[in-house]
């Protein structure tokens, strides 16, 4: 039988052991250094090269500290670095790698303030605690991974968002909770049901899904009567109250006692756990039911700090969330082209949202403290699946498992394609669609790899499913007439910044480290991939002559691109890094990178050949 952790205090560090802290160290500095100098924060020099490679001297703070490593320079700037290679010399001799001691020793060049620096060093700390867990822990390597089932692919995951150092902060937990609620634990979670006093509550929902149907699908005719009676035993009436989920860790460590006037005036009443078991995805406040598959995802206010916000949820934005969802996904199911490539979103079918009296009249603006107690419904995908077809989440093509064995590498040779055939239908799932929304309707979405669902058929990507829309899409054009309920998708963008869309999101936040794991572990030269990219680019250009103008105007064959830098907006406030009512405000941008698909520009047709006489 297993001993419970929280009387066991010593199994909360059992995987913290020398050899493997150090190996997670120095894999943290690897990517400390890759990213940094990609953002152009520090400025490794080549002290010498042999071929494509070459030995780098990078200098700190501290003039008698450097560190030394061999590395080479892949398209957009990306820093493939040889891990065994590095090496921390302190006056000339070499010592044991810190991540932390990474981070102080270059405080000055990353531009930390004294009041940013504690937190975020522990956040980094923190992410390194779960790196080190992540790499002991029992599990299933790359090649098993291709048989793996969706939420099991979702909870194997290593790596957190590639380009972010702090990517695992979640400052709030403790390690009973980290073992509970992140979703490397994968930890079965049952969530917790609240009474909240319908007047100061706000629900929305499609028009054809009503509340207590809602409330019927998901908690079933016996445990919706269950609650019902409990709030009659309290001589409460069910119909002045609205049902909401809450996660756990946020009912034991904030609602229970900041909202605790709320409680005592029986405005919010806990009713206790629901019957289904849920699972943690990788955003960390959406919950995958397990019991019941079919069923909703539930999305939960979730107060920790983790990777520059606090992770609430918005009782105003629950207000438009379902419609703003219904407005995309009519968009999406009524354009020819994304139908042909199958795109798809899952909506977010239904919302309800909390207002705290205390905190609204004492905070004007915006506020974590007004983001508590939401919760929203979100479409599971399994019910938009045909036969012989699989979910796959699309972070896992960046999956390098505990072995340092790529996943991609594994699923491409089971699919039995070569490389190049298997990246064309990859493209053409992943990369057309977003095209098209950005081209024909001024949308674009947040497509990094957990934001995104790939639907697979014989380990090859036959489509797209895009998530988390209410918040993290937007059209950039104010000139498109929207409802009073959607106009919160319109966004002002200046104009040289629209292409960022896919230039930054596609391109650098993700293609980057794509190129780097085809290269090292799929024998694809990053010309090759890169050449695919525009051929994918250039068959829906030519597919779509129409939008000429905008191919233009939007150039994604410009010779360069602004280089739009996200570390640097972590080290400036990793408790709100963006606005996200108007995210181009806050940008941070380091100069320009070469566009890798410039040398593929399609030919310009000239003027017509006149034939020679005789």
């Amino acid at each position: 039988m297993t001993t419970p952790l929280s009387t066991a205090p010593q199994q909360a560090v059992a995987h913290l052991e020398p050899a493997l802290w150090t190996r997670v160290n120095r894999l943290h500095i690897r990517k400390s250094i890759a990213e940094l100098s990609h953002e152009r924060l520090i400025a490794p020099t080549l002290e010498s090269a042999q071929g494509d490679w070459g030995h780098y001297r990078l200098t700190t703070d501290t003039a008698a500290i450097e560190y030394r490593f061999r590395a080479r320079l892949l398209a957009l700037d990306h820093w493939a670095i040889d891990t065994a290679s590095i090496e921390k010399r302190v006056d000339g001799t070499s010592t044991e790698l810190d991540a932390l001691a990474f981070i102080i020793e270059h405080r000055e060049r990353l531009g930390i303030a004294d009041d940013v620096l504690p937190t975020y060093l522990e956040e980094i700390a923190s992410t390194l605690y779960g790196s080190a867990w992540k790499h002991l822990r029992p599990g299933l390597g790359s090649e098993a991974l291709v048989d793996a089932d969706f939420q099991t692919l979702e909870g194997a995951m290593m790596e957190g968002h590639p380009c972010f150092l702090a990517n695992n902060g979640r400052i709030g937990f403790d390690t009973l909770d980290y073992r509970a609620y992140t979703p490397e634990a994968a930890a079965p979670i049952r969530l917790i049901w609240v009474a909240a006093y319908r007047s100061k509550t706000v629900f929305a929902s499609l028009r054809a899904l009503p509340y207590r149907t809602l409330l019927e699908e998901e908690l079933g005719a016996d445990t919706l009567s269950t609650f019902d009676r409990q709030l009659e035993t309290l001589g409460l009436d069910p119909a002045d109250y609205v049902l909401m989920p809450v996660h756990p860790w946020q009912w034991y460590n904030k609602l229970a006692s900041v909202f605790a006037a709320d409680i005592a005036r029986r405005d919010l009443v806990c009713l206790g756990e629901a019957e289904d078991h849920y699972q943690a995805q990788q955003s960390i406040r959406t919950f995958f039911n397990r019991s019941q598959p079919h069923k909703r995802y539930v999305k939960t206010a979730l107060s920790i700090l983790n990777m520059g916000f606090m992770r609430g949820l918005s009782p105003y934005y629950m207000s438009t969330t379902p419609a703003i969802n219904d407005w995309i996904h009519a968009l999406v199911e009524q354009d020819p082209w994304l139908a042909a490539k199958g795109f798809s979103i899952l909506r977010e079918v239904a919302a309800v949202g909390y207002r705290n009296a205390h905190f609204e009249a004492a905070i004007a603006g915006d506020s974590p403290y007004k983001k508590m107690l939401s919760a929203l419904w979100r479409e599971s995908p399994l019910p938009q699946l045909g036969n012989d077809q699989r979910l796959m989440t699309m972070a896992a093509l960046l999956h390098i498992d505990a072995d340092g064995k790529a996943f991609l590498a594994a699923l491409i040779n089971r699919a039995g394609l070569n490389a190049e055939t298997w990246l064309q239908r990859y493209l053409d799932a992943y990369l057309s669609p977003l095209l098209h929304c950005f081209y024909a309707h001024d949308l674009v979405f947040m497509p990094h790899g957990e934001n995104l669902i790939l639907v697979l058929e014989n380990n090859v990507p036959v489509r797209a499913i895009m998530k988390d829309i209410a918040e993290e899409s937007a059209i950039m054009n104010t000139e498109v007439v929207l409802s009073e309920k959607v106009q919160r998708l319109s966004v002002e963008v200046p104009e040289q910044l629209k292409v960022l869309s896919i230039f930054t999101d596609v391109f650098d936040c993700f293609f980057r480290f794509l190129g780097q794991v085809l290269v090292e572990q799929c024998d694809v030269p990053q010309e090759a991939f890169w050449r695919l990219v525009a051929d994918s680019i250039i068959d829906y250009q030519q597919a779509h002559p129409e939008l000429a103008d905008k191919f233009d105007r939007y150039d994604l064959f410009a010779d360069e691109f602004t280089l739009s830098c996200l570390n640097r907006l972590q080290l400036g406030n990793n408790r709100q890094m963006i606005d996200l009512a108007d995210p181009a405000r806050n940008l941070k941008f380091a100069g320009t990178l070469r566009n890798p698909i410039a040398q593929f520009r399609p030919a310009q047709p000239g003027p017509p050949v006149r034939a020679a006489n005789g």
